[in-house]
Order: C-alpha cells, then structure tokens, then sequence
C-alpha cells in the first residue's frame, strides 16, 4: 500500500508541476512540405515543425513574440528557452509563440541551408495573420539567435512562392547569446557545420553571417551575452550590434561578466534581469 501511494503522490505531483506547453497545430497544411524530401506522413515527428500557441489571459499587449530555441542546429532546447520563455511572456500578458523547427537534414531537406528559414518565415506570417495590428518581437537563444537574427536580415527572401505577399520582417529583435558570424575565429563550429557544412561555400559563408546582412531597415535590436561564453563567444554579439550601430539602428547590449552560455532567462551568477531589461527597452524603443 505504501508504495501504491508512493506512486499516486508522484503522479499526482508531476501533474501539479507539469510544463505548460501551450497549444500545438502543424506549422504547414498539407500532405508535404514545401522543400521536403518525403511526404509528411513518412517523416519522423521530429523532422516535422510545429508552432506551439501560447495565449495569455489577456493578451493586451501591443508586442506577441515568436521564441526560437537553441540547440545548435543538432537539437532543439524546447523547454528552458522556449517553454519557460513563453509561460513568462504570458504571466506579464504578453502572447507568445514557441517555434519547434526542422534541423537541417539532407536526408529531409532538398536544400537542408534554407529548412530552418523557411520554418521561421512561416511561423511569422502565421503569428501575423493570427495578430493583426501587433507588433511581432522575434527572441532566439545561440542557433536560434542565429536563425532570429537571419529571420530579421534575410525577410526579403522569402523561401517559397505562397510567402511571396507577406512582409515577413519582425518589428523587433532579441539575439540571447547568439551564434551570428561564420568566421571560423568566432562561430560555434558545431551550427555552422551543420547548416552549411560540411564544404563551405564561400557565399553561404557570407550570407549567413548576418552582421554581413544587416542594412539600415534591419529591426531594432537586443542583444544579451556573458563575456565569458567559451561555446558562442561574446564576440558574434559585438559584430552584430556594431554592424547596426554603422546603419543607425536602434540597438543596445546587455552583458554578463560570467554564466557561460545556455542559461536560458535566468543567469545564477548574477541577480540582474536581462529579461526584465529587455522588456524595458521594447517599451521604450517603441514610442519612437
């Protein structure tokens, strides 16, 4: 009997403290994705995007943001900086949109450079039609911030025909920690092998260095980064930030004297809050 109720305690507990993982709906109708090498019902399901809807009580804000994990374009970190990033969105009223996209596959992809692109830029058009009126904040962490920050340079190529009418860029953008250069010196060479590797390229070199894309009608930018990051050096956050500054966007930078990199919104070696700090530039920079 003790054991028994062992086991119901710890059901009932795991059900108490359970994720809230928002609503799911397929990123793509249809049998196929567009640029895949299968239909959708031979793929396995994590070679299938999802857009998980997390709505908030209210919803009043003027601000929904799409949230990109990371992952190094190997994995996606769904919960710590997905999830847990929306829950927190949603407390303050704010609606946000965790995006599960394709990692790059030749296996799945008939351009596996474009799949994660191509996932992002319907996430926004789909935030878009859902939100008209509201202002879309994209927020990726390490690859994800690589594919946010590619999302907000690369909005005037849109990956499919059906994405042609839509204006795909973000009003705003927030890179946490993000992997933003292909130079070899600086990159995490883990995404950059697996976007655009394992032969390089020299244009893909270029083009997905975003701090190479970034022109006067890039959006406005956040960035948040610790200086002592050893997997995405500091160093891709200044490239971008100083590309900006040349091109008069309106940008700032919040760094950490240390807490590495992956921490996620919350940095346990220091009691400041990029997160509440971010918040705060939005609302300012948007008046003006």
């Amino acid at each position: 009997m003790k054991n028994v109720f062992f086991i119901l305690t710890m059901l009932v507990s795991s059900t108490a403290f359970a994720q809230d993982v928002g609503e799911m709906k397929p990123l793509y109708e249809g049998k196929i994705i567009p640029g895949a090498t299968h239909p959708t019902a031979e793929l396995a399901e994590v070679d299938i995007p999802k857009l998980y809807v997390h709505a908030a009580e209210k919803g009043d804000k003027d601000f929904v943001f799409l949230i990109i994990p990371g992952g190094g374009y190997a994995n996606v970190a769904i919960n710590h900086e997905g999830h847990d990033v929306a829950n927190r969105l949603n407390g303050l009223g704010y609606d946000a949109y965790v995006l599960f996209y394709r990692l790059p596959k030749v296996e799945t992809m008939k351009d596996k450079r474009f799949g994660p692109l191509q996932d992002a830029q319907y996430a926004i058009r789909t935030i878009k039609r859902e939100n008209p009126g509201k202002r879309v904040v994209v927020m990726g962490f390490s690859a994800g911030g690589h594919l946010a920050s590619s999302l907000s340079t690369l909005y005037d190529k849109p990956q499919t025909q059906a994405l042609k009418d839509t204006n795909l860029r973000p009003s705003f953008s927030v890179l946490c920690y993000p992997v933003i250069s292909m130079d070899e010196a600086i990159t995490h060479k883990g995404s950059k092998t697996k976007l655009i590797g394992p032969d390089f390229k020299e244009e893909d070199l270029s083009l997905f260095s975003t701090e190479l894309q970034v022109d006067e009608n890039t959006p406005p930018t956040f960035l948040m980064s610790a200086k002592d990051d050893k997997g995405v050096p500091i160093e891709n956050s200044y490239r971008y930030q100083e590309a900006l500054k040349k091109n008069k966007v309106e940008n700032t930078i919040f760094t950490y004297e240390e807490g590495g990199h992956g921490f996620g919104m919350y940095n346990k070696t220091d009691k400041r809050d990029w997160f509440e700090a971010m918040l705060n530039w939005l609302n300012q920079v948007s008046k003006f």
